[in-house]
C-alpha cells in the first residue's frame, strides 16, 4: 500500500486497476523522500522534547577539575540583580583583558569563570544581557592560541551557554565559530575539545543557515574524530553535535561524514557496548544518516549496525534510545531490499530478535513508540513484496504475534496509528505478480485478517475525512470483495456497512475516489448481486 503519495488516477474507465497496484507500490516509489522530509521533522521533534534540557551546559564536564557545586554558585531569581550582575561581569571581563604581571592569568580566569556562573547557574541565562554588553568579542579574544586549557574551558563553556539562547543569540556566535573549530584538533586537550564540540552543537541546532556555515568552516572531520574517542562523554557529546550538524535537509554532509575512516566502526562500537546515553546520541546519528544518504544506506544494512539496533530495541525499555533505534530501523528497511533479506531468514537467531522487538514495542501503551513501530512494519511488509520470493518473509510475520496486535490497533488505536497498522496489514494479503500485473492475493493471509476482526477498521477509513486513508480502505475492501473464499467478500462488506460507506463518495468532488468507489460498488453490487 501506498506510503504517502499514491500512483496519479488511471482514466475514469478504469477505476479498479489503480488501486489494485496502489497496494503493490507500498514503500519503494516514496521512501528515499519521505525519509529526507522526515530528517528535518524528526530533528524538531526531538530536540523541542529533548534537546533543550542538554543545550545548557550547568555542570563540569567530567574529568575536570571543577568541583560540581562550587561557593557562591547559588541560583539567582532576582532578575534586576542578575541583569547588574552580568553587565558587572562582562566589564571585568574586558578589563582582565589588559591586565598584565603577576596575578593577569588568575584575574582573567576569575572573570570568566563569574560570567560562565551566571550564565549556567540562573534559571534564565542572562544571554541578551551578555551579548548586548559586549561578551561575544571578549570571549573571542580568550580562545586564542596559546592561552591555558583552563581559559579555553572556561571560555567555550560561557559560549555554550550563549548558543543555547534564541536562534538570534546563537547567531551572535558567527564571531566564534572558527575557533570553536579549531580547538576541536587534536592539539587540544579532550575537555577544552568537548565543551567546544557542546557549543558546536548548539549553533548547528538552531538552523540550516548556521550549520551551511560550520560545514563550510571545516566542523565536519574534527567532529567526526572526536566522536571515535574512547572517552564516553566526549564521544556522546560529539555524536550529539554531529547529529545537529548533519540533519539536513541537503545530504552531502553525511555523504561526506560516512566515508570518514572509523565512523562506521565507531558507531558499531558504541551501539554494542556504550552504556543508554552514548548510544542513543549514536542512534540518532544513524536516523541522520540514514534518512539522507543512499550510500550510507548501503555501508549500514551491511555491517553489523542493523543486528545492534536491533539487539538494543529488543534489551532497552529506555524511551529515549527506542526512538532513534526504530526511527533508523525504518529508515534502513525502506531504503534497501538488502536490510529485510539479512534480516527475515527463517530459523536465524536476529530474526526471532527482530520479530520479538517488534512485537514488544507493538504491545506498549506508549504511542510514541507505537507510531515508529507501525510505520517500520509497513515499510518492512512494502519491502516484502517486490519479488514473490519474499512470500516466506511475509509469512514469517504473519505467523507471529504482530498480526493479532495489528488488528487490534486498527481498530482502536490514534487516528494515525490506525493508519499504519492498515498499511501493514493489506500489504501482508498481496505478493507481486510481476512488474506490469496487479499483485496476486494471499488468500490465507486476507481471510485469516477478516477473521479476525480487521473489516470494520478498514470500512471505519472509508469514511475518514483523510482521502490516503479513504483510498487505503477502499483498496482493502477491493481485495475482501475480490479474494475472501467462496465468493463470499461483498456479503462481508455489506453485514458491515461497506456499502453506506462506499456511496458517501458517488458525488465527491475527488474524481479519483469517486470512480473508485462507484466502481467498486457497480461490479460487486450491481444488478446481478444477490442472485445464485
Amino acid at each position: 500500500m501506498a506510503d504517502g503519495n499514491n500512483p496519479a488516477p488511471p482514466p475514469a474507465a478504469y477505476p479498479l486497476q489503480s488501486h489494485r497496484y496502489a497496494i503493490k507500490s507500498s514503500v519503494h516509489n516514496t521512501a528515499a523522500s519521505r525519509r529526507r522530509e522526515q530528517a528535518v521533522a524528526i530533528g524538531k521533534e526531538r530536540r523541542e522534547a529533548l534537546m533543550r534540557a542538554k543545550r545548557v551546559c550547568r555542570t563540569p564536564l567530567s574529568g575536570s577539575n571543577e568541583s560540581t557545586i562550587e561557593d557562591g554558585d547559588m541560583v539567582i531569581d532576582d532578575e534586576k540583580g542578575l541583569e547588574t550582575r552580568t553587565a558587572q561581569a562582562v566589564q571585568e571581563l574586558k578589563s582582565s583583558l589588559s591586565s598584565q604581571g603577576k596575578g593577569a592569568q588568575k584575574k582573567k580566569i576569575e572573570a570568566l569563570r563569574a560570567l560562565r556562573r551566571l550564565l549556567s547557574q540562573s534559571e534564565v541565562p542572562p544571554i541578551e544581557v551578555a551579548i548586548k554588553a559586549g561578551a561575544v568579542p571578549l570571549l573571542v579574544q580568550f580562545l586564542s592560541f596559546g592561552s591555558s586549557d583552563e581559559q579555553l574551558l572556561e571560555t567555550a563553556w560561557c559560549l555554550t551557554n550563549i548558543a543555547a539562547g534564541q536562534p538570534e543569540e546563537t547567531k551572535a556566535l558567527l564571531p566564534a565559530l572558527p575557533l570553536l573549530i579549531a580547538h576541536l584538533g587534536e592539539k587540544s586537550s579532550t575537555l577544552v575539545a568537548e565543551q567546544c564540540a557542546w557549543a558546536i552543537g548548539n549553533v548547528a541546532g538552531e538552523g540550516a543557515d548556521l550549520r551551511s556555515t560550520l560545514l563550510a568552516q571545516g566542523a565536519l572531520l574534527p567532529l567526526a574524530r572526536l566522536m571515535l574517542s574512547n572517552k564516553g562523554s566526549t564521544a556522546r557529546t560529539a555524536a550529539w553535535a554531529l547529529s545537529n550538524l548533519i540533519k539536513g535537509p541537503e545530504p552531502k554532509a553525511v555523504n561526506e561524514l560516512i566515508k570518514i575512516e572509523g565512523v562506521l566502526n565507531a558507531i558499531a562500537r558504541d551501539l554494542e557496548k556504550a552504556d543508554e546515553e552514548l548510544a542513543t546520541e549514536v542512534a540518532w546519528v544513524v536516523v541522520y544518516l540514514s534518512a539522507l544518504s543512499e550510500k550510507a544506506i548501503s555501508l549500514i544494512v551491511r555491517s553489523h549496525v542493523p543486528q545492534l539496533l536491533i539487539a538494543r530495541l529488543l534489551a532497552s525499555e529506555n524511551l529515549q534510545l527506542l526512538i532513534p533505534v526504530l526511527r533508523g530501523l525504518g529508515n534502513l528497511v525502506a531504503g534497501d531490499g538488502y536490510m529485510v533479506d539479512s534480516i527475515l531468514i527463517v530459523g536465524n537467531s536476529i530474526t526471532d530478535q527482530a520479530l520479538s522487538s517488534l512485537i514488544k514495542c507493538l504491545k506498549s501503551d506508549n504511542r510514541v513508540l507505537r507510531k515508529p513501530i507501525d510505520c517500520l512494519c509497513r515499510r518492512l511488509h512494502g519491502h516484502c513484496q517486490y519479488s514473490s520470493r519474499h512470500f516466506e518473509h511475509k509469512k514469517l510475520i504473519f505467523t507471529s504475534e504482530a498480526t493479532p496486535l495489528l488488528i487490534h490497533l486498527l481498530t482502536s488505536a490514534q487516528f494515525d496509528i490506525r493508519k499504519e497498522a492498515a498499511y501493514t496489514l493489506g500489504n501482508l494479503c498481496v505478493v507481486s505478480a510481476g512488474s506490469t500485473d496487479p499483485p496476486n492475493i494471499i488468500t490465507e493471509h486476507l481471510a485469516s485478517i477478516i477473521n479476525g476482526g480487521a473489516l470494520p477498521g478498514f470500512i471505519n477509513l472509508v469514511r475518514s475525512a483523510d482521502i490516503e486513508s479513504a483510498r487505503l480502505g477502499l483498496q482493502f475492501l477491493e481485495l475482501v470483495m475480490r479474494g475472501y473464499p467462496n465468493g463470499q467478500g461483498p456479503a462481508l462488506v455489506e453485514r458491515q456497512d461497506g456499502i453506506d460507506a462506499m456511496e458517501r463518495f458517488q458525488f465527491h468532488e475527488n474524481e479519483a475516489m469517486r470512480n473508485m468507489a462507484n466502481g467498486l460498488v457497480d461490479k460487486y453490487f450491481g444488478e446481478d448481486y444477490g442472485l445464485e
